[in-house]
């Protein structure tokens, strides 16, 4: 069985709930595309880079208001399908708006690497992340109440090093490094590669994806078509443009990250407890010296 499937078998999702979050992340990612289109639209007079930050507000707002909604029906999104539709989304409109302003390589180009983007989130949906399981005999022999509790006595027990307990997938991890909400699993010892690359697939083919968008629109602009076009195609090209540059601009700082745990020999999940225990010590140290 596969790690979907015995998702879905853990949480007792009935077929029609599945079916009904898939129709709720769908509307979700049209409802923030269109929300995103509709920037040019309103403000036509000011810049691209203008535009930016007022795109990056108009979709956390519109996530937002997506998030309350579903509250309110009672109806969970999937955040990995949120994901697939946002590719799909995106190589819909290249493929019926933008492909006829692009040469033959650049789009063998961004065709390959979307096809490789859904075959990647695939892969990396199903696949083990590198979860161990321990017998209830090899926790008598160790002495400890629960695997939570060898894990903690990791250093008795060089066969834990690094693992750590999933809370959202429930599941003990090998080189455990943060659970990816987007990509629905752990990221651990087998699929950090695969993680690392699919991270740099998104940034490689978004970018692909803004030039030649870029290029669409520079062509409407140069040839004196932008009237005459179909101004829902503009709109929405120039959008989804908009979203590419936004979601490359905050990959890239994750991607930086990452290399840079990679090189230290840093896990996100260590740094972040780190992190959390300095800040812990610092305010231990000012309540301390309030009260002397």
């Amino acid at each position: 069985m596969s790690r979907l499937a015995s998702e879905l078998h853990r949480l007792r999702r009935s077929p029609w709930e599945v079916l009904c979050s898939a129709l709720v992340s769908c509307g979700l990612v049209l409802f923030s595309q269109l929300a995103v289109a509709i920037v040019p639209r309103l403000l036509p007079s000011i810049s691209l880079l203008a535009m930016l930050p007022v795109a990056g507000l108009v979709f956390l707002a519109a996530i937002l208001v997506g998030r309350f909604w579903r509250r309110f029906i009672g109806v969970a999104a999937s955040a990995p399908l949120f994901v697939l539709f946002n590719v799909l989304f995106l190589w819909g409109v290249y493929l019926f708006v933008i492909r006829r302003d692009t040469s033959s390589l650049l789009d063998m180009l961004i065709n390959a690497e979307c096809a490789l983007l859904l075959w990647g989130l695939y892969r990396i949906l199903s696949g083990d992340p590198g979860i161990v399981a321990y017998e209830s005999s090899f926790l008598e022999e160790a002495g400890c109440k629960d695997f939570v509790d060898a894990i903690c006595s990791s250093e008795k027990y060089p066969s834990l090093s690094r693992v750590r307990h999933c809370n959202c997938c429930k599941a003990n991890v090998r080189g455990y490094d943060h659970h990816c909400p987007a990509f629905g699993n752990c990221i651990g010892q087998k699929n950090h590669r695969l993680f690392m690359a699919l991270l740099t697939g998104f940034v490689v083919a978004e970018s692909t994806y803004t030039m030649c968008s870029t290029k669409y629109i520079t062509r409407c602009i140069t040839s004196g078509t932008l009237i005459t076009e179909n101004h829902l195609s503009l709109n929405m090209v120039i959008g989804t443009m908009l979203f590419s540059v936004l979601q490359v601009v905050w990959q890239v700082v994750f991607l930086i990250w990452h290399v840079y745990g990679i090189c230290f020999n840093i896990r996100t999940h260590e740094w972040i407890l780190k992190s959390s225990l300095s800040i812990h010590t610092t305010k231990a140290c000012f309540v301390t010296l309030g009260s002397s």
